[in-house]
């Protein structure tokens, strides 16, 4: 379970990693962020994210259209 989940279905890229990275902030090092997304492109738009940032994407899956993103905090 995520310590936070941020839902960005609907929205197209960028606004899901910028929302992630604004909701990044509010997570304690070592905490976990959720992200929803049905945008397609996040999947490499959050592998590329956490690459440069430094953080670690611990899943994605896509279940039904949705993509979920579980990302720790570690930056």
């Amino acid at each position: 379970m995520a310590d936070q989940t941020l839902d960005t279905k609907g929205m197209n890229c960028p606004l899901p990693i910028l929302k992630a990275k604004k909701a990044l902030r509010s997570v304690p090092t070592g905490g976990t962020l959720e992200v929803l997304a049905t945008d397609p492109g996040a999947v490499k738009d959050f592998a590329a994210f956490c690459r440069q940032t430094g953080n670690e994407l611990l899943e994605s899956n896509e279940h039904g259209g949705v993509y979920s993103f579980l990302i720790k905090h570690t930056a």
